[in-house]
């Protein structure tokens, strides 16, 4: 997987740089991707930051998740879920925190293609039935 660094510099993202700087790890799409974060940052900087990385639209709805210490993934979606995240990482005293952006088109893509086929299915049911009745006639 490539490697990139983003925004080495940047620690905004609402958090008042308080604090002292997170190496945060970004694996997206394929590639991993290293920038850095105040440990203030809010739930709100974080998704602005990882918009401007990963290339979303202000509108694109993304998924964050971090592993645990016992490997579970954990959803980012709120101020809460990223503190504790923060709090994990400077108690276990990590190196970086790592989150996972799943590709978002994949899941939106996946509920499109099930109502297209669902639709497509009923369109072609229609259509047999209109022949049946032609042929009937």
């Amino acid at each position: 997987m490539p490697i990139q660094i983003a925004n080495e510099s940047n620690n905004s993202g609402g958090g008042g740089g308080s604090g002292h700087e997170i190496k945060v790890k970004i694996a997206y799409n394929g590639e991993v991707m290293i920038t850095y974060i105040d440990e203030s940052i809010t739930y709100d900087g974080l998704c602005r930051e990882m918009r401007e990385i990963c290339r979303f639209s202000p509108d694109q709805v993304f998924t964050m998740k971090w592993v645990d210490e016992e490997n579970d993934p954990c959803t980012i979606q709120s101020d809460t879920e990223l503190d504790e995240a923060i709090r994990l990482y400077e108690v276990n005293r990590d190196s970086e925190l790592v989150i996972h952006v799943p590709v978002p088109s994949l899941l939106a893509n996946a509920a499109s293609l099930h109502t297209r086929a669902r639709y497509t299915v009923r369109k072609l049911l229609m259509h047999v039935e209109c022949r049946r009745e032609a042929n009937n006639r």
